[in-house]
């Protein structure tokens, strides 16, 4: 497949295109600094642009099979940067005929767990209380896909951590798994890529957990 990768310097994002690289795809990688992108391989193209600015983002994703999206707020005072962001990229793809996209969002975005233990459901009020502003913006950006044109895919991890692939989490579609406390970055980008082809997922937010 022909894929387009934005916020591919972030931790999400660089396991995105590394993982895409070794499955064969040709990945167009969307930087704004291409000397914090270190990532390699056949088949890779470094695009350089302005992500907030659609005009610039229109050769990136024309003739694509599908986009995925790393983008995100680091902390709170970034907030509201992931909605401004993916409009942006909506614009773009709905420009240029792109359909596919799957992003990256939250579980806390997500329906609560069915039967959640006592003791997830109270670390989750207070994860939910101290990043309001980060889950309010991907809130709006989820928002977003639900008005544009695209098929979109939102997955929605608990805390990231940086810990290697394993290709084992759990997934429910339209859900949120129980007690889903982490996820490593490399097994979010492998359920993005996973989700791709996979019809049920299409205009649906989907969480992963371990």
């Amino acid at each position: 497949m022909k894929l387009t990768v934005f916020g591919a310097t972030g931790g999400v994002g660089q396991e995105i295109v590394k993982q895409a690289l070794a499955a064969g795809h040709e990945v167009t990688a969307v930087v704004r600094d291409p000397a914090r992108f270190t990532v390699t391989g056949e088949g890779l193209t470094v695009f350089r642009a302005d992500v907030r600015d659609p005009e610039e983002l229109r050769a990136a994703v024309a003739g694509r099979d599908a986009v995925l999206s790393g983008l995100g707020a680091r902390s709170t005072k970034d907030a509201g940067i992931t909605t401004t962001l993916t409009r942006a990229v909506l614009r773009a793809m709905e420009v240029e005929g792109t359909r596919r996209l799957v992003v990256v969002s939250a579980a806390p975005v997500g329906p609560d767990p069915d039967r959640q233990p006592l003791v997830d459901r109270a670390a989750g009020r207070v994860i939910s209380r101290v990043l309001k502003p980060v889950y309010d913006d991907l809130r709006a950006m989820e928002a977003e896909l639900a008005a544009s044109a695209t098929d979109w895919t939102s997955v929605r991890p608990p805390k990231l951590t940086d810990k290697p692939l394993t290709g084992r989490y759990r997934t429910v579609v339209g859900g949120t798994p129980r007690s889903g406390r982490t996820l490593a970055r490399a097994d979010v980008a492998h359920a993005m890529l996973a989700v791709l082809d996979d019809a049920s997922t299409v205009k649906q937010g989907v969480g992963t957990a371990y």
